[in-house]
């Protein structure tokens, strides 16, 4: 019988934080969808999971649209987007790590002759995965974490007392970071399939125009591998769920961008049976 082991979907948007979290993943294999879409799959060392780890670039429209993508074709039990932020909250400082309990996308209203009318929109993060990284901070001296929402927008914020500052400061008042991608890639997890989704983001700067001195001096660096070694913690904390498997033979690709799975055997998986099962596999069929 194959080693099975369950997967979960771990997304970046920049190469700085695909590559702190690659840092944790062994025995590395790439897999690329039809549509063209790469991530790498391997090993969590002392877990029982598949990382499927991917780049995306930025945005939460593009994190959407691919989130979806990838939970279609890789069927992972849960999803993480991991990277870094802008701290909106003087006691989130650069360094510290920000686990989203919610993500807000901050463009949503009406804009009237009175002023801009916010209508929230707002997806909270798993608190199964949000209870496992209460759980293993406790054990992470150098890590200080913060609980607290996060903003979703189509912004690099560089100006703590521009309007978009402002509009955060009185409208999302308790989000304690700002980034660019959490809302589509849990919106993405919660429609297909109801999976569970967490946002873990390090802090590079404090959305200020003191953020190119920051991010000139390594910060984003820091912060990208503070939040990966939050997730790592978290799937050590976080079980799969009972009875759950995935092959670790290499799949082979299909036209329809999902995964078969080569060899004289068959995959019986999802199905129930009771007695000894003959099979037989013809020519051509699968």
């Amino acid at each position: 019988m194959q080693e099975t082991r369950p997967t979960v979907l771990v997304l970046t948007a920049l190469p700085l934080e695909y590559a702190a979290v690659r840092a944790h993943v062994e025995e590395r294999e790439e897999l690329v969808h039809r549509d063209g879409t790469r991530v790498e799959r391997g090993q969590l060392p002392g877990t029982s999971w598949h990382v499927a780890l991917a780049e995306l670039g930025m945005g939460a429209e593009r994190a959407a649209a691919l989130t979806t993508q990838l939970v279609n074709w890789l069927h992972p039990e849960a999803v993480f987007f991991v990277g870094v932020a802008g701290g909106l909250k003087d006691d989130v400082g650069i360094g510290d790590v920000v686990v989203g309990t919610q993500v807000y996308e901050i463009h949503g209203g009406k804009q009237t002759p009175e002023g801009f009318l916010v209508r929230p929109k707002a997806l909270p993060g798993s608190h199964a995965l949000e209870q496992a990284a209460r759980s293993a901070v406790r054990d992470m001296p150098d890590v200080r974490a913060h609980f607290l929402p996060i903003a979703t927008g189509d912004v690099v914020l560089a100006d703590a007392e521009s309007e978009i500052a402002r509009f955060l400061r009185r409208s999302y008042n308790d989000a304690g970071a700002i980034e660019m991608e959490g809302s589509g890639a849990l919106l993405a997890a919660h429609l297909n399939g109801r999976l569970n989704a967490l946002v873990i983001r390090g802090i590079s700067d404090r959305a200020d125009a003191q953020k190119h001195k920051a991010d000139a001096s390594g910060s984003q660096k820091r912060a990208a591998e503070q939040a990966a070694a939050v997730t790592v913690a978290v799937l050590h904390k976080h079980r799969p769920r009972e009875g759950s498997s995935d092959s670790e033979e290499s799949p082979h690709r299909h036209g329809d961008g999902g995964a078969t799975y080569g060899g004289d055997h068959i995959d019986f998986r999802g199905g129930t049976f009771h007695g000894p099962v003959t099979g037989k596999q013809g020519g051509g069929q699968r």
